[in-house]
């Protein structure tokens, strides 16, 4: 114990080729930093401002580019201080809060896309039933689950990390996660690990219901052209959006915990980051033009700024 050190500061890893492209990076990062506060904001404001789309799947919808928001939050901040100052440098605290926030995100993310599934597979297959089993007070109780459980298990997961003695402080990482403050510690991680692996379960579990309901409504639509029509316009971009996040997700989990030396940096450092990037850009984008209520409002809302 007498070689272990309490480190209050930990150290991130630096972009390649850093000080060749430092002002290309910094310029677009926070390019793609502008663009995701501007599309999730204005449709969100879309949707709270217009009472023809206070129905279920569109306030899921504003609830996903919250989210969203709040996961780049803990992500772009941050790195474009790096960036700008170069140091690559995080207090112990941050590094913990930082890890809160985007796991908390990518928790939510999930448990939105799951109420989302919920909500069409209700509306196609039991469109009687829709506005009885989605109501105000049920609306309201998947939305506090979808954020009130990530936070928990989030909390659980850095306060339990916290209060291991660590003895090394660096982070192979561009920003701080769970899995790699726990790496830094000399103490056994077997309660950690399983932990880990429950929550992972869990959310896997989040996946394959989702699934499961995709399943049941590419079924229920066989039958219905009026049925194909919803799916195709309200459920692919749900599919796009699960696809490309488990996909994101899978890789991270995994290469934190397996990964070799042998996948190039770049490849590794896009993968990790590709969670903040795809879904919180292109949310918006794929939503907004896929669904035609929406479609409808903000281009009216392009045309009333216009004129």
């Amino acid at each position: 114990m007498g070689n272990l050190t309490f480190y209050a500061v930990y150290s991130l890893m630096e972009p390649q080729d850093f000080k060749l492209y430092r002002h290309i990076y910094f310029t677009c990062f926070f390019i793609l930093y502008v663009l995701i506060l501007f599309l999730n904001i204005w449709l969100s404001v879309v949707i709270v401002l217009e009472r023809a789309l206070h129905e279920p799947m569109y306030i899921f919808l504003c609830n996903l580019c919250i989210n969203d928001l709040f996961g780049a939050a803990g992500f772009y901040p941050k790195f474009l201080h790096d960036l700008l100052m170069d140091s690559y440098v995080i207090p112990s605290y941050m590094c913990a809060f930082q890890a809160f926030v985007i796991y908390s995100y990518v928790m939510c993310e999930y448990c939105t896309l799951a109420v989302m599934a919920y909500d069409r597979n209700v509306a196609i297959c039991r469109p009687l039933d829709y506005h009885s089993k989605l109501n105000k007070y049920s609306c309201c109780l998947l939305l506090g689950l979808s954020w009130i459980v990530p936070f928990c298990l989030m909390l659980i997961a850095v306060l339990t990390t916290n209060r291991l003695t660590v003895c090394k402080n660096h982070i192979d990482k561009l920003y701080c996660d769970n899995w790699s403050m726990v790496k830094l510690t000399c103490e056994s991680t077997v309660t950690k690990n399983i932990c880990g692996f429950l929550v992972i379960s869990l959310y896997l579990g989040v996946v394959f219901v989702i699934i499961v309901s995709y399943i049941t409504l590419v079924v229920a639509c066989k039958a219905s052209l009026e049925c194909r029509r919803k799916f195709w316009q309200t459920c692919v971009p749900h599919v796009l959006s699960l696809i490309n996040f488990t996909v994101a997700i899978l890789f991270d989990t995994m290469y934190a915990r397996y990964g070799s030396n042998d996948v190039h940096v770049s490849l590794r450092n896009f993968l990790a980051l590709e969670m903040l990037i795809v879904p919180p850009l292109f949310n918006p984008i794929i939503y907004g033009l896929k669904l035609k209520e929406i479609r409808k409002k903000v281009l009216k809302s392009c045309t009333v700024g216009i004129v």
